[in-house]
């Protein structure tokens, strides 16, 4: 899945799913874990999952619902809920362990099994814990079923005092689980930035977690999209160089050639494959911009 945005949206706000579904974000994330208050659990869940049923074959966004903890007294049933038509993934939040992520695979399976999906949902892994960030690598390549991995900053800063907006600390969390989802293969997502009003910080953030590697980053607010569909898309100087090198490649292979110059760069493997995955995001872009 190409998700440069993730735009979250209350599951107890229905009146807010078709704006959400009708925004530019390149998902919606329903959740029923933070923004939900405990008495509205289960009206939030009845909602969402009302939605879902009534999902169009039309509706070409990316759905996603961030469920409640293993831990809650809702998971089982929030999973219940929402598996089957209409849900393209499961947001896990505050995993820990690959245990956490077993124990998760086991109920969804029984879930897809009751409804007769036919299908094996993917899984968004928050790593929002220090547990969790020790372990990260082990989440990630817990299953397959683990298609990416979210940051919390929020969870994951706030009991430690640590300041939301401390670049070092940022980073230092960013690198550990870009790397982790490296390990398996998979993308790794920012987190959302809170201050909703605060434009060029929320870009500052944005692509710093680009220059790492990440694939896209959540929204609290329809401001935040133009950002990150910006942000994480490849810019025009970057396919055009990709296309070149990719031209040169084709030209060095029927020579016989495997390392080559492009520009006064010294292209081989690991370059050529990277223009690839530059080229196909840049494909995917503008499949997305015709629908």
């Amino acid at each position: 899945m190409y998700i440069r945005s993730k735009l979250f949206v209350p599951g107890s706000r229905p009146e807010l799913f078709e704006k959400a579904a009708a925004s530019a974000a390149d998902a919606v994330s329903f959740d029923l874990e933070d923004a939900v208050a405990p008495e509205r659990k289960d009206a939030a869940r009845a909602a969402v999952a009302e939605f879902l049923c009534g999902r169009s074959g039309g509706f070409r966004k990316i759905v996603i619902v961030r469920v409640n903890s293993l831990s809650s007294p809702w998971f089982e049933r929030d999973v219940e809920a929402v598996i089957g038509a209409g849900l393209d993934m499961i947001n896990l939040p505050k995993v820990e362990s690959a245990d956490d992520v077993h124990a998760a695979v086991a109920v969804i399976a029984r879930a897809e099994e009751a409804c007769g999906s036919g299908r094996k949902t993917p899984i968004l892994a928050n790593i929002e814990t220090p547990k969790g960030l020790r372990r990260a690598a082990e989440i990630a390549t817990a299953d397959l079923r683990v298609a990416g991995l979210q940051i919390g900053f929020a969870d994951l800063f706030l009991p430690l005092n640590i300041n939301r907006q401390e670049m070092s600390a940022l980073q230092f969390v960013r690198v550990a689980v870009r790397l982790a989802a490296g390990e398996a293969g998979i993308a790794a997502y920012d987190a959302a930035f809170p201050d909703i009003k605060n434009v060029e910080f929320c870009r500052a953030e944005a692509e710093a977690a680009r220059r790492l590697g990440y694939a896209g980053k959540s929204c609290i607010h329809p401001s935040q999209i133009a950002i990150a569909n910006e942000v994480f898309a490849p810019g025009a100087a970057e396919v055009a160089h990709a296309e070149k090198v990719l031209a040169a490649a084709s030209e060095a292979a029927q020579r016989g050639v495997q390392a080559f110059v492009v520009d006064g760069q010294l292209i081989d493997a690991p370059m050529i494959d990277h223009a690839h995955a530059i080229a196909a995001a840049a494909g995917r872009v503008r499949e997305m911009n015709v629908r």
